[in-house]
C-alpha cells in the first residue's frame, strides 16, 4: 500500500468518513490508520462522564447535538457497545428505520419506549432537528425540555444536551489564536514518533517510482511553522467567511492539500472542489498588490535575472525535492508565504514577510481579548481608542456623510435643501457593561460585543465581527460603504437605525443652515407645543 492510499482515509468520499457498526474490516491497514488518527476532545470527555453517571432506575435522555460531519456517529459508535446495557443509542435522529416512517415519527417511538422502559436514551441529533421536534413532535416532556434548551440554554431535569457549538474549534488566547483539535490532528498525521502514516511516507521516499510531489506536501505540512499558518488561514475563513469547521471537513481539507494537483502551497489556495479551500482562496498571497510582490511577479514574467533568487532556488535543490523547478511567480509567492518563518538558504523569501502580515486579524484579536479581560484587569484605558477612534468615529462619519461639517455629537436626521435637521447624541462606551461582559464565561471568537451609552442610557449590545471591524476602520479613513460590503454594512445600518430611533425622540432638535442654528424644543414632550430659539 502506497502513501496516497493511506491518506485516502482522510477524504470525505472514503468509506471511513462516516462511522458505522461494521462487523468486518474494510482493510486491516486502513483501519489501523483510522484508529491512529482518532483524537479525543473535551466534548467527548464530558460525554463519557455523563454516560458513566447513568444507572438503572435513574433514567436520562442525553442529546449529542452537532452538525453533519461533526463526528456524532463516530463518538456514539465508539461508546455504544460498552453502555448498551443501560442506554439505548440512536445514532442519527435525521433518519428513520423505514421508508414509511419519518424521522419525527421515529423519535416519537423512541421517546415512548424510553418512557415505558428502564433504560436511558442517547440520541445523536442536529440543532435543526431539535427545533423541528419541538414544533412537530408528540412527546410533550421532550418538547418542553428541547424548547427550554433552545430558547434559554436551560437543561430540564433528566435531559442533558451536549452541543458541539459549546466546544469552539478556535480560541483566542493571550497572545495567539489556537485550534486545539486542528493542531493535534496535524501533529498526529505528521509526527516523527510512533506514526503509522510516517512509516508509509518513509517507504514512499525509497520507492523506485516515488510520488515526490505528495512527499513534498507531506514534508511541508510536518513543519510546525507551516501548521501554524494553516491554522491561521482556517481561523480567517471562520471569522471572515463564516466557514464552520467540522471534523470531517477538516480531514477532507487536509486530504486535498496533500493530494491535490499541485504543491501544498498551491492546493491550499487553488483547489476549488473543496469547500474550505474555496473560502481560503480569497486570502491567496499571490493576489496581494504590494510594490515588492508586483516587482517580483513582473520581473519573473519578463525573465529578468535575479541572482539572489537563483541562489535561493539552488539551496532548495539540496532538499531532494523539486521545489527549485517552480516556474509560476504566483506559486513562488505562495511558497514564500508558507515558509516565511523558516530558515532556507539565503532567506530570499523573508524579504516578503512584511507584505504577508495581517494587521486586521491581529487588531481584531487584540480588541476581542480586551473585551474578555478578567474583572481585575483595567481594560478601560486600553479599549478607549477602539471606542473613540474607531466605533464612535465611524458612526459619526457614516451617519453624517452628507454633512461632514457637523460635529461629533451631531446626528443627522434629515436634510431639506440647505437646512439640516439634527439631534444631539452623547455617545460613550458603557464601561460597566464591558466589565460585566468580561466576567461572562462564554467565548465566541466569531464576534465580540461592544457596549455604548446614548445620552446616559444603555444601548443593546452591538455584535462586531471582523468584517464589520474592517468596515469601521475603512469608514474612519474616508471610505463610503456600497452594495459590495453586503453583510457588514447591514450590521452597521441596523445600529444606525437604533440610533436614529433614539435621536428622533429627543426633546430638542436642531435646524442648521450655513452659520445659523435654531433649537426646536418639544415643551410638553408629545409634540403639541414647540418652542423655537436661536438664530
Amino acid at each position: 500500500m502506497r502513501l496516497r492510499d493511506v491518506l485516502s482515509v482522510l477524504s470525505k468520499s472514503s468509506p471511513y468518513a462516516v462511522k458505522t457498526d461494521r462487523e468486518t474490516a474494510l482493510s486491516d491497514e486502513l483501519d489501523k490508520v483510522k484508529d491512529y488518527l482518532y483524537i479525543e476532545t473535551d466534548m467527548e470527555s464530558d460525554f463519557r462522564s455523563h454516560l458513566q453517571s447513568l444507572a438503572i432506575g435513574k433514567k436520562k435522555i442525553i442529546y449529542l447535538c452537532g452538525s453533519s460531519g461533526d463526528g456524532k456517529s463516530e463518538i456514539l459508535t465508539r461508546y455504544r457497545k460498552n453502555y448498551e446495557n443501560i442506554a439505548h443509542f440512536h445514532l442519527d435522529a435525521t433518519h428513520s428505520f423505514s421508508p414509511k416512517e419519518t424521522a419525527i415519527e421515529r423519535l416519537n417511538k423512541l421517546f415512548s419506549d424510553y418512557e415505558s422502559g428502564d433504560k436511558s436514551l442517547v440520541v445523536g441529533i442536529n440543532i435543526g432537528m431539535l427545533g423541528n421536534y419541538a414544533e412537530e413532535g408528540d412527546y410533550e416532556n421532550a418538547k418542553i425540555a428541547i424548547t427550554n434548551y433552545l430558547n434559554s440554554s436551560i437543561e430540564t431535569e433528566g435531559y442533558i444536551f451536549i452541543d458541539f457549538e459549546r466546544y469552539p474549534k478556535f480560541k483566542l488566547e493571550s497572545h495567539r489564536y489556537t485550534s486545539d483539535f486542528t493542531e493535534k490532528l496535524l501533529r498526529r498525521i505528521t509526527s516523527t514518533d510512533n506514526n503509522i502514516i510516517r512509516q508509509y511516507y518513509d517507504k514512499e521516499l525509497k520507492h523506485h517510482d516515488a510520488d515526490l510531489k505528495l512527499c513534498t506536501n507531506y514534508y511541508l505540512l510536518s513543519l510546525p511553522s507551516i501548521q501554524r499558518i494553516v491554522v491561521e488561514l482556517l481561523f480567517k475563513a471562520r471569522l471572515m467567511k463564516d466557514q464552520f469547521l467540522t471534523a470531517r471537513g477538516l480531514l477532507d481539507f487536509v486530504y486535498h492539500i496533500f493530494t491535490g494537483p499541485g504543491y501544498l502551497f498551491d492546493n491550499i489556495f487553488t483547489c476549488q472542489d473543496n469547500e474550505i479551500v474555496s473560502k481560503i482562496a480569497d486570502f491567496d498571497p499571490a493576489l496581494r498588490r504590494t510594490k515588492l510582490i508586483d516587482q517580483f511577479v513582473l520581473s519573473q514574467k519578463l525573465g529578468i535575472d535575479d541572482p539572489d533568487f537563483d541562489e535561493f532556488r539552488f539551496s532548495l535543490r539540496l532538499k531532494n525535492f523539486d521545489l527549485h523547478k517552480l516556474n509560476s511567480p504566483e506559486s513562488n509567492i505562495r511558497f514564500f508565504y508558507i515558509v516565511q518563518n523558516e530558515e532556507l538558504g539565503n532567506n530570499y523569501h523573508k524579504r516578503f514577510k512584511p507584505d504577508f502580515s495581517d494587521d486586521l486579524l491581529d487588531r481584531y484579536a487584540t480588541i476581542w481579548r480586551l473585551h474578555k479581560m478578567p474583572k481585575e484587569t483595567d481594560n478601560k484605558t486600553e479599549l478607549r481608542p477602539f471606542y473613540r477612534d474607531i466605533l464612535m468615529a465611524a458612526i459619526s462619519k457614516y451617519v453624517n456623510k452628507n454633512a461632514p461639517q457637523l460635529g461629533k455629537k451631531d446626528f443627522l436626521l434629515a436634510s431639506r435643501g440647505r437646512y439640516l435637521i439634527t439631534a444631539h447624541l452623547d455617545i460613550k462606551p458603557d464601561n460597566a457593561a464591558i466589565k460585566l461582559e468580561s466576567e461572562n464565561g462564554i467565548e465566541n471568537v466569531s464576534h465580540f460585543l461592544a457596549f455604548l451609552k446614548i445620552n446616559g442610557k444603555t444601548l443593546k449590545p452591538i455584535p462586531i465581527n471582523i468584517n464589520l471591524l474592517e468596515l469601521l476602520l475603512r469608514i474612519v479613513q474616508g471610505y463610503q460603504p456600497n452594495k459590495h460590503d453586503k453583510n457588514a454594512v447591514v450590521l452597521l445600518d441596523e445600529l444606525l437605525d437604533k440610533l436614529h430611533e433614539i435621536a428622533s425622540k429627543e426633546k430638542t432638535l436642531f435646524i442648521i443652515s450655513d452659520q445659523l442654528r435654531f433649537n426646536l424644543n418639544d415643551v410638553e414632550g408629545n409634540g403639541s407645543e414647540l418652542e423655537v430659539s436661536g438664530g
